[in-house]
């Protein structure tokens, strides 16, 4: 965001003061999509809570202290592995939770795992009124997916005239293995909106560019290298551990991303009565990103080596062609949403839903010859999913029969489909495809659901819910396809019901007893199903068409304590999931396979204290939570029995602390803990603090905020104030400078 950008902004705000006060009071008008009816575990964090003490540069940023969360944030603008984490569900598993923003779904469920991470972009942080999250899937509103936890980003809908502009800075100093720079970002802000009689409307415009650090590392195990001369003499290998404790070379740094993003949100409501309204929403989401590699190896001139027969310390090694990839990235993703609901809160009221996410450009080209050459162009790979996307339809009720009584109904359809072809071309940079494709995966899947459930107060101390929902999953139109080979996949249809059930019971006026069981079916994904690989013969090897979905029985335990500002909350939660998603090696086949596989079960169980009060006038919320979650069976996999589920660790905590010194200056110091974990199912990585390992972590976060004027406000922030380095596979951000200057009116 220029100056001169800023100024016209300014101006044009300014031209309007006298339309609107002039101080900009939030309310928390727009109810949330969750069913807050359900005796079991909800937390929020406010817009204000977000402005106050969280160096927030994307929408993801709002979970980073709610108990038992994590999002795999690797850099500013990470939009493909930001993959949200739960109570028993690692950040391998991003289809195990559901994200919405206002109802409309940004989950990607394309895929399960680190590449299909909810579609973050198409909320800003500045658009952000309140944060819901429902934790385990105990409503019947909610499909299989919401096993983990369910999102929900209520956004800013104005009641009169408003306008903001932010403009953030961020620096982040990087120190690991060969590597030592600076990455610095930028990120400018525009929203206008108001309202006319029964119109209101709501625009907001971002652009965020962003340098990240590098995330990957060519490497080569020092047992690989063969003794002798052969190869070019080179210097800068770094030694090191690998995840294992294997000693290897780390050659350079590579996937180091340059990252530009723009996002346009538009959001027209019509009331056509006080009771009832039609809301259009509009996103388009921009992504353009260089991934840049630096070789930490010289010749005897001094001059970078990328490729060929190279030695080490007397270890020859041979380095290929994309070991130091090259690759740049061109999305453009459109979102629709239309809903029309009333909110009469007497004895019925529905809603219509319904949204489409399209990926209108996809592309990703890389190189696949040597370098250095390769930096100014010639032959590559074109991978594009264009045409990928999903829509949803909603149609729900809600009767309330009498004041012991209301229940929730409804019909919901989703439906996927995949599309990614990968084709060579003569000039990686900007060509365009040659010849046949090497690889191409497509397919559809859809859930038409029902549901039902009744909420009962049939004392005045107890109130119960018990609902079901019937889910018909289909999937089709599969196709797993190489150079010389395609395979067509057989339909496959399959029904389930998922029932639930929450009891609460209010002991007195201070203490909420709950207990909630809830049954969820998360069924395999497009690409879990079709995405994999070809022999020459024909026959699949990575994929399997034939995938069991997950199935999880899911208990939560709680007693809540009201206090004089804030809350005690004490819950004991469990799950037990059969047929989980995993990758692993089938070692009961001859030859053995490896791709996603069914691990027949895992347990889970834990305790979660989340903590909010004003203590000696600091606001302050925390949590810790202990799990254990286990392998319990895997027959294609015995190493793995009794071994941790990856990416849960036994302990993790979180804390905020914000004082504010009068209304106009607060200070935040909060800070995030995990204890050790692993990536594999049989724990065999046991060096988390490595390249491709899983790390525990201590973060500590502190942010300043200061209200200039009515209008103007500054914030100074440090993420990893503490400077940990730590891993999840990626290294993490290293100490990062925050600089805010906000305008609102």
């Amino acid at each position: 965001m220029s100056p001169i950008a800023l100024a016209l902004f300014v101006a044009y705000a300014a031209a309007h003061a006298e339309e609107a006060p002039q101080t900009v009071n939030i309310i928390g008008t727009r109810p949330t999509s969750l069913p807050t009816q359900i005796p079991t575990t909800i937390e929020s964090i406010t817009r204000d809570d977000i402005e106050r003490g969280i160096n927030a540069t994307d929408a993801e940023d709002a979970l980073k202290y709610l108990p038992s969360l994590l999002v795999r944030k690797r850099y500013i603008g990470d939009y493909n592995h930001a993959v949200l984490s739960t109570r028993a569900s690692g950040t391998g598993n991003s289809a195990r939770s559901m994200v919405y923003a206002d109802g409309i779904l940004l989950s990607n469920y394309l895929g399960n795992g680190a590449t299909f991470a909810p579609r973050w972009g198409m909320v800003s942080p500045e658009e952000i009124e309140r944060v819901d999250v429902l934790y385990g899937p105990f409503s019947a509103a909610y499909g299989g997916n919401s096993v983990g936890a369910v999102v929900d980003y209520v956004t800013r809908m104005p009641s009169r005239f408003e306008a903001h502009a932010k403009l953030t800075l961020t620096h982040q100093p990087f120190k690991l293995y060969g590597t030592n720079d600076k990455y610095d970002g930028k990120q400018g802000n525009f929203a206008l909106g108001d309202r006319h009689g029964a119109w209101s409307w709501f625009v907001d415009l971002s652009r965020t560019d962003s340098e990240g650090q590098p995330l990957t590392f060519p490497t080569r195990l020092l047992s690989a290298g063969a003794t002798g001369n052969a190869g070019t003499p080179v210097t800068g290998a770094v030694a090191g551990l690998d995840r294992t404790n294997n000693p290897w070379y780390l050659l350079g740094a590579a996937t180091q991303y340059h990252t530009v993003q723009d996002q346009l949100k538009a959001k027209l409501a019509y009331d056509f009565s006080p009771t009832m309204r039609a809301t259009y929403t509009f996103g388009l989401w921009r992504n353009d990103s260089e991934g840049r590699p630096n070789s930490y190896l010289r010749d005897a001139a001094g001059q970078p080596v990328y490729s060929g027969a190279i030695n080490i310390n007397g270890r020859g090694y041979t380095l290929g062609k994309t070991d130091f990839n090259l690759s740049n990235e061109d999305l453009q993703h459109i979102m629709h949403g239309l809903t029309v609901k009333t909110n009469t809160k007497g004895v019925f009221d529905w809603e219509v839903a319904a949204s489409v996410y399209d990926y209108d450009k996809d592309q990703l080209r890389a190189a696949t010859m040597e370098l250095p050459g390769a930096f100014t162009g010639g032959k590559g790979r074109l991978v594009n999913q264009g045409g990928t996307g999903w829509n949803t339809f909603a149609a729900k009720g809600v009767w309330r029969p009498g004041a012991a009584h209301i229940v929730d109904f409804g019909y919901q359809r989703e439906a996927y489909k995949l599309s990614s072809t990968e084709t060579p071309t003569n000039d990686w940079i900007s060509g365009a495809p040659v010849g046949t494709p090497t690889s191409r995966f497509a397919g559809k899947t859809e859930i038409n659901s029902l549901y039902a459930q009744d909420t009962w107060k049939f004392a005045p101390q107890w109130k119960t819910v018990l609902g079901a929902r019937f889910e018909h999953w289909h999937a089709h139109d599969g196709v797993t396809a190489n150079a010389s080979n395609s395979a067509q996949h057989a339909e496959r249809t399959e029904n389930y019901v998922s029932p639930k059930a929450a009891l609460a019971y209010q002991a007195s006026e201070d203490w909420l007893l709950k207990a909630s069981l809830g049954r969820a079916v998360r069924m395999p994904t497009v690409s879990e199903l079709y995405q994999g690989g070809l022999n020459a013969a024909g026959q699949l090897t990575s994929n399997d068409p034939n995938l069991k979905p997950e199935k999880s029985w899911t208990t939560e335990l709680t007693g809540k304590r009201k206090l004089a500002e804030g809350y005690l909350r004490l819950t004991a939660f469990g799950e037990r999931t059969t047929d989980a998603l995993y990758s692993q090696t089938n070692v009961l086949i001859l030859p053995m396979v490896t791709n996603i596989q069914n691990v027949d079960l895992i347990r889970t169980k834990g305790l979660e204290v989340s903590y909010v009060a004003k203590v000696f006038g600091l606001d302050v919320s925390s949590s810790v939570t202990w799990t254990d979650s286990r392998i319990i069976r895997n027959d294609k996999a015995p190493s793995s029995v009794g071994k941790w589920q990856p990416r849960i660790p036994e302990w993790r905590a979180t804390g905020m602390a914000t004082y504010a010194f009068d209304d106009r200056l607060s200070v935040t110091l909060a800070a995030r803990y995990s204890g050790k974990q692993y990536s594999t199912l049989d724990n065999s990585d046991v060096n988390g603090f490595a390249y491709q390992g899983s790390s525990k972590y201590f973060t500590a976060d502190t942010r300043l905020r200061y209200r200039l004027s009515q209008q103007w406000s500054v914030a100074l922030g440090v993420d990893n104030l503490n400077n940990y380095q730590y891993w999840n596979f990626h290294p993490y951000p290293q100490r990062t400078y925050v600089a805010e200057l906000k305008f609102d009116l």
